[in-house]
Formats: C-alpha cells, sequence, structure tokens
C-alpha cells in the first residue's frame, strides 16, 4: 500500500480508502464477524483512511465502524459526515455542533480526524432527494455557498473543541458553486466524484461531453491545499459491467455526474472492455480502481465494498498500481467517442 498528504492537513493517508456506505453495504447490513474481518484485513493490509456518515443506514454504519475499530484498538484515519435537515436552516452553524457529537457518540469516540459536508452544493437550496440527470441536478438536499460558509464556522468551533482535527465538503452538485466554496469556505477535504465515465475533475473533456463537467476542480484542490477523496470510483457498480448487486449492497443509486440512469452508465461500460481484452487489466473493477490511482491529485479512493471478497480483489488491484500511460492514451479515444 501507498500513501498519500491530504492536502495542507499534512495527515497521510492510503492511496486505497475504507468505504463504510450502504452503496456497498457491508458495514450497514453485513454480518458482524464479517465487518470485524473485514476491517482487520483493511488495517493489515496498509489501509488507514475509514469513510463513515450518520446517512448511512441512518447511523448504524457509524455505530458498526466505531465497535470495530475499538474492539481491534486500531489507530486508523477516521472520517464521517453531516447531513442537515430542514430544521437546522436556521442555525446551521449549531446545528453542525450537534450532529457531530451525535456521530462521536454512536460511534464510541472523543474526536474524529475529519469531517465532511453530506450535501450537493447549488445557487439555491433544494431539500429533496439527491437525484441527478446527466449534467443537471434536479434535487438533492442541496445547500448553497453561504450555507457552507455558516456550517465552516460550526466546523471552527468543533476543531476548537478537539472534536474533530479538520472538516470538509461534498463537491458535488452545481460545478459553479462547487469552486465557489472552494474558494470562500476553504475546506480542509472535498469528496469529488471521479471515474472512467467522468474524469473532468482532473482531465479537460472534449466539446459536447455529455455529461457534467466539473471544470478540473480536483486539480483546483491541490492548487489550494485541499484533500481529494475520489467517490463513485465505480459509478456505484456500473462500472463493474455487471448487472447483479450483492444482497448487501443497496438498490442501483442515481448517477452522479454521468448518465441520467444507472442502467445507462451500466451500458456504457462496455466501452472499457478493450482494458481487458488488450490485457492491461484483469477485469473492469480492476480498470475502474487503477484509473483512479493514475490521478496525482486524489489522496485517497475510496472504494464501497459488499464483502470480504470485494476488499480483497480492492486490495489486490490497488496494490498494483495505476494504468499504463498507453491506456491512458487509449481512454482519450472513448472518451472523444462519447463526446460525438
Amino acid at each position: 500500500m501507498k500513501y498519500r498528504t491530504l492536502g495542507r492537513t499534512g495527515i497521510q493517508v492510503s492511496e486505497i480508502g475504507y468505504g463504510c456506505g450502504a452503496v456497498g453495504g457491508l458495514m450497514v447490513k453485513g454480518d458482524r464477524t464479517e465487518m470485524l474481518d473485514a476491517v482487520k484485513l483493511a488495517i493489515d493490509s496498509g489501509i488507514t483512511y475509514f469513510d463513515t456518515a450518520r446517512l448511512y443506514g441512518n447511523g448504524v454504519s457509524e455505530t458498526n465502524i466505531g465497535w470495530a475499530l475499538k474492539d481491534l484498538n486500531a489507530d486508523v484515519v477516521l472520517g464521517t459526515k453531516v447531513k442537515l435537515e430542514v430544521e437546522d436552516m436556521a442555525d446551521i452553524e449549531s446545528a453542525v455542533v450537534q450532529h457531530v457529537e451525535g456521530s462521536l457518540q454512536r460511534m464510541g469516540r472523543d474526536s474524529v480526524d475529519l469531517v465532511s459536508l453530506h450535501h450537493p452544493v447549488g445557487p439555491a437550496r433544494d431539500g429533496d432527494r439527491l437525484l441527478y440527470q446527466g449534467d443537471k441536478v434536479l434535487g438533492g438536499g442541496i445547500i448553497t455557498a453561504e450555507d457552507v460558509d455558516a456550517a465552516a464556522r460550526g466546523f471552527a468551533t468543533l476543531m476548537q473543541q478537539g472534536k474533530t482535527r479538520f472538516w470538509g465538503m461534498n463537491a458535488v452538485g452545481d460545478t459553479d458553486t462547487i469552486h465557489q466554496c472552494m474558494d470562500s469556505a476553504k475546506p480542509f477535504g472535498m469528496q469529488a466524484a471521479y471515474n472512467l465515465l467522468n474524469p473532468s475533475g482532473s482531465n479537460a473533456v472534449p466539446s459536447g461531453y455529455p455529461f457534467q463537467d466539473y471544470r478540473q476542480h480536483i486539480k483546483k484542490a491541490a492548487d489550494d491545499g485541499i484533500g481529494v477523496f475520489a467517490i463513485r470510483v465505480l459509478a456505484g457498480g456500473a462500472l463493474s459491467g455487471i448487472s447483479d448487486r450483492h444482497e448487501n449492497a443497496s438498490p442501483p443509486p442515481a448517477p452522479m455526474g454521468s448518465s441520467g440512469t444507472y442502467q445507462e452508465d451500466l451500458d456504457r461500460s462496455s466501452a472499457f472492455r478493450f482494458l481487458v481484452e488488450d490485457g492491461y487489466v484483469g477485469s473492469l473493477v480492476e480498470a475502474a480502481i487503477r484509473f483512479s490511482l493514475n490521478n496525482e491529485h486524489i489522496s485517497t479512493s475510496l472504494i464501497g465494498i459488499a464483502n470480504i471478497e470485494q476488499l480483497q480483489q480492492a486490495i489486490e488491484f490497488g496494490n498494483k498500481g495505476p494504468l499504463p500511460a498507453e491506456a491512458i492514451e487509449k481512454l482519450e479515444g472513448v472518451w472523444a467517442g462519447f463526446a460525438n
């Protein structure tokens, strides 16, 4: 396992991060023994960053990773997230503090390394569930740049109290607002969607590209000292190229910055099969994980897992390192094809 620096925090994190979310589902719906075995395997394999949130199973994921780390007496880098409710919007600063205190209680900890806002951002609030259609955000707990600034003040209080070391945000939603938040609130970390389908967080995509253009916000983060957590590395599972989902996994999630539906993302994954056929990788999952490792501006790539076998695969693929330059050059042709 290799390690990278999480922006200006100075924290060293593993290139592969352990995602405790509901999309993979192990830390929400899995067997307790397998959860513990998986966390132990991750730590023994050199994974140092674990990512959870209250939203994952309504606190279940936080509770489970909390007891697992305590049982193993593990010293890792741990991050969770704050999801504001409608009633919180009248006093965001105080609500952030209260939500983090609730997360700490569920995890059985006095402090956490990083807390992120678990919202897409946009020019106006929208309390509906997260829903994307291509490059348009149709709704989903959207908060404004001003709301992020207010949350930042709450996080500053928590940092002063020693309850979190740093804070971050979800860099998803409206592209203009994402860039605005990065400039005004100056988070220490951000969770950015980045995968084979949509590389626009770091790559200049061709004119006419059918998906959201994040306008290289990952490169901007690196320039600004913001650590980057790559999310949706497997596009919620669509980049596996397989429609079947494990019983622990969530139903197919709404795409994030890519196609209008999960099925469309799944269908488009076939464009990357040449990576397997030409011998660069053994599977599309391997291709997706190793592609994320090619990006030097990403601190850690979060991989959600449904069972311990998927974790073993992620570790194996991560240890192989980035895709070869020749494969990356061929990807440029695929992306150009998407734009036509």
